[in-house]
C-alpha cells in the first residue's frame, strides 16, 4: 500500500468527507485521506498520487482520488492470477507504435474489438481498445463497455478520433467514388474480421446505402490488420476496403467518417501501474504528436479523457 508509512490522522471536529469539493487542494485532500499535508508533497513528487497543475497549484480531482483509493485496496487473491502484461483488442497503428516506444512493457495482441472485450473481462489481458458503434443510438462503445465490463471495477478512457474510409489504389484509379457505386460495378472488397470494430462499422454504412455484405464481391478470407488490408489493395489482390486513414499511405483514401471514437478499457488498479500511466505520459510528448501528424487521420483534442466509470 502506497499509505503504509503515512501517519494517519483524524478528520477534524465535524468534518463531512462528502462536503469536500470535486477539486481538491492540498490541505483538502489531506483531511480527505487522513494523512498530513507533508505526506502528499511527497506523493507527488514521487508521482504516486493523481493531481493537476492546470491552475498553476496542486489541485485533486476527487474522482480519481477515488478511484486511485479503490485501486489501492488489497483484496485476499483467491488463487486468482494476475492478468498477463499483453493489450488486446482492436488494432491501431497509432496505439500499437507507442505501446513499443513508451516502454510500457505490454504485448500487442490484437483480434478486434469485440474479442479484446473478453480477453480483459477474462483476465487474459490488462488493456483492450476497441471502436463498437451502437446503430441505435449513434453512440461509440459506451453501450458496449456496459454490456462487457460487468460491476464497478472498470474504467473506459478515451484514446483518439480517427477517419475511417475506403482505401483505394494509389490515384484511385478505377474512379470510385461511393460503396453503392463500387458494389454495382462488381469491385473485389478486402475486409476485416467479424469481431472487428472496422467490420461493425462497415455494416452499418452499407446499411445507409440499402446494401449488405452479401450484395458485395468479397474476398475468402479476411484481413488481421488495418495494414493488411491495405497490402491487399496495394499488391492487387483487392480493389478497396474499409480502412484507416492513417493505414492508407500513399494509397488513395475516400474518408467516410471522421468521428469515430477509440477507447482504451482497463480496470481502475491497472488505470494507475506503471504500463498504462506510461503511455498515457508518452502520449503527452511533441514526439508522439508528431507521429499523428505524419500517419493522419488523428484528432487527439481529448486524449486521457474518462468516458465511462463502471
Amino acid at each position: 500500500m502506497i499509505l503504509q508509512d503515512a501517519q494517519v490522522l483524524p478528520y477534524p471536529d465535524g468534518a463531512d468527507p462528502s462536503a469536500i469539493p470535486p477539486l481538491m487542494t492540498t490541505a483538502e485532500v489531506a483531511d480527505y485521506l487522513r494523512v498530513k499535508e507533508r505526506t502528499i508533497y511527497e506523493m507527488v513528487a514521487r508521482q504516486t498520487i493523481p493531481f493537476s497543475r492546470a491552475t498553476g497549484k496542486l489541485l485533486f480531482p476527487r474522482r480519481l482520488i477515488d478511484a486511485w483509493l479503490e485501486a489501492q485496496t488489497e483484496l485476499p487473491a483467491a488463487g486468482i492470477a494476475p492478468a498477463p502484461p499483453i493489450y488486446a483488442g482492436s488494432n491501431d497503428p497509432l496505439l500499437e507504435w507507442a505501446l513499443r516506444q513508451s516502454g510500457s512493457g505490454l504485448a500487442v495482441l490484437a483480434r478486434g474489438s469485440v474479442r479484446g472485450l473478453h480477453d480483459l473481462t477474462e483476465g487474459h489481458a490488462v488493456l483492450a481498445g476497441f471502436h463498437l458503434l451502437d446503430p441505435a443510438t449513434g453512440e461509440w462503445n459506451l453501450a458496449a463497455a456496459r454490456a462487457h465490463l460487468q460491476g464497478p471495477s472498470h474504467v473506459l478512457i478515451h484514446w483518439a478520433r480517427r477517419t475511417q474510409g475506403l482505401i483505394t489504389a494509389a490515384g484511385n484509379p478505377l474512379g470510385i467514388t461511393g460503396l453503392k457505386d463500387a458494389a454495382s460495378r462488381r469491385l473485389r472488397f478486402a475486409t476485416r474480421a467479424g469481431g472487428a470494430g472496422s467490420t461493425r462499422l462497415f455494416e452499418v454504412l452499407l446499411a445507409r446505402e440499402g446494401l449488405t455484405l452479401a450484395d458485395l464481391t468479397l474476398l475468402e478470407r479476411p484481413a488481421e490488420t488495418h495494414a493488411d488490408l491495405a497490402t491487399l489493395i496495394e499488391t492487387g489482390e483487392a480493389d478497396l476496403g474499409l480502412g484507416l486513414q492513417a493505414a492508407a499511405g500513399h494509397l488513395g483514401f475516400i474518408p467516410l467518417v471522421s468521428d469515430e471514437s477509440f477507447d482504451l478499457a482497463m480496470t481502475k488498479r491497472a488505470y494507475f501501474e506503471t504500463p498504462i500511466q506510461s503511455l498515457l505520459a508518452f502520449a503527452r510528448t511533441d514526439t508522439f504528436a508528431r507521429r499523428a501528424t505524419h500517419l493522419g487521420g488523428y484528432d487527439l483534442t481529448d486524449l486521457g479523457r474518462v468516458v465511462w466509470n463502471g
